[in-house]
């Protein structure tokens, strides 16, 4: 569909206006969607214009209202722990079950041979659907953090001219207590990655905060932890790390991923919380889709709570919300495809997003890029590179019910190849 040209214009393309340089045009529709046309230019958006305006004799493609967005951002995955769910199920679906299991994988096959072709797999499936960054958690206990972190520099390199790659620790805080912490601290300086962790209420929280905290001050490294992805009210974990930023002033940017107890928590407590998480300038991410999955399950019981935290009061206090894919057919999460269109999907439909729709689009794409510092990403504005995709559906209730499996993706103004890699590529990975 897309000409092999160096310029050509994408005409009555339906965009968020979100998605745009603001107040540069005005909505359509109540969805908040204009018509434009794009112009591309050796790979990048040369201009952008009211599908009103005439054009030259250039090579023209009609969209005909067809939604384009940016490439997606996804900003929380697990790549390490991606497509194992063949040979380590959760069989009871609970988080208990997904922790045990997922650590017995670990220490039984986390080898390089295993590691990178498995996450390859999830990166060549999310080049597919249009993702364009990626920030991935790597459990770095002891010996791990070796191994991890040297797959992931390979693929970084080897991948570094179609998905960003950013790296961020996955460990207890009290590991961050001990020398080997310490050494961990430094390799992800050495690396480039993000200082995270998991935050767990424990009479130690506030001593292995500062811990972190003073950590990442002195090497200058951002934080990105797990908090409160569990369903118990007196879980405060994300209270705690906001009281910790304004304590140390720490000027870093912080994210924490899931806070799921603050759905389930008493609206003083909720207030108290977001005040302080704006107040420490932390953003969230959301992670729907593995929330639903295990939050709120027991044994022969119909779950009732839908898992994700209080993404709309986060938003109306200006607290940056994303979403993202978290972990894919592994004992956390059965199902997934690194398919951040599907997470936003379900994200409108678990947390009611529709109607209005306002830019919650930005949840994937700008708010994210913005998160990893993607000043380029994210977003369509004349001088960027042209990474784009291109659904048939017109509308947002088009694009949110069906999966798009035919969409077009553009990586600097050119249509890429979007066969998924096929599962037998694993075949050998799931003997036991």
């Amino acid at each position: 569909m897309i000409p092999k040209v160096p310029s050509y214009w994408l005409t009555n393309a339906h965009v968020p206006i979100c998605s745009l340089a603001p107040n540069s045009f005005s909505s359509q529709t109540p969805e908040e969607l204009c018509l434009v046309n794009i112009k591309i230019e050796q790979g990048t958006i040369g201009q952008i214009l009211p599908n009103s305006v005439s054009l030259d004799d250039d090579i023209a493609i009609n969209l005909q209202k067809s939604i384009v967005l940016p490439c997606f951002i996804d900003v929380h995955t697990h790549l390490d722990k991606g497509h194992i769910w063949q040979r380590s199920p959760n069989c009871d679906g609970t988080f208990a079950t997904a922790l045990a299991t997922a650590i017995d994988d670990g220490q039984k096959y986390w080898q390089p041979e295993d590691l990178y072709p498995r996450m390859e797999f999830g990166l060549k499936c999310s080049y597919a659907h249009g993702t364009k960054a990626i920030r991935t958690h790597l459990d770095c206990f002891d010996r791990q953090a070796d191994i991890s972190l040297e797959v992931w520099q390979t693929l970084r390199s080897q991948w570094i001219n179609k998905i960003t790659l950013q790296a961020v620790s996955l460990v207890s805080l009290d590991y961050y207590q001990t020398d080997a912490g310490v050494a961990l601290a430094d390799k992800i300086a050495d690396i480039g990655g993000i200082l995270g962790g998991v935050a767990y209420m424990n009479p130690e929280l506030d001593a292995q905060l500062d811990t972190v905290f003073k950590l990442a001050t002195a090497r200058n490294l951002e934080l990105d932890f797990h908090a409160d992805e569990n369903g118990d009210p007196n879980s405060i974990c994300l209270q705690k790390i906001a009281e910790t930023a304004i304590r140390h002033q720490f000027t870093g940017k912080i994210t924490c991923g899931h806070c799921c107890s603050l759905a389930v928590q008493s609206a003083e407590v909720v207030k108290q919380t977001i005040d302080l998480v704006r107040q420490a300038k932390i953003a969230i991410v959301s992670l729907p889709m593995c929330n639903l999955y295990l939050q709120d399950r027991q044994a022969n019981t119909t779950p009732y709570w839908r898992g994700v935290t209080k993404v709309k009061e986060l938003k109306q206090h200006n607290i940056p919300v994303a979403f993202a894919s978290d972990n894919c057919r592994d004992p956390f999460y059965g199902f997934g495809d690194h398919d951040v269109l599907e997470v936003f999907t379900q994200a409108v439909r678990i947390a009611h997003l529709d109607t209005p729709y306002s830019n919650w689009i930005n949840s994937v794409t700008q708010t994210p890029a913005d998160l990893m510092g993607l000043s380029t990403a994210g977003r369509i504005a004349v001088g960027l590179p042209a990474d784009l995709i291109i659904f048939k559906a017109r509308y947002f209730s088009e694009l949110l019910s069906r999966p798009q499996s035919d969409r077009l993706v553009l990586r600097g103004g050119k249509e890429i190849d979007t066969t998924l890699p096929d599962y037998s590529e694993l075949d050998n990975l799931m003997i036991k």
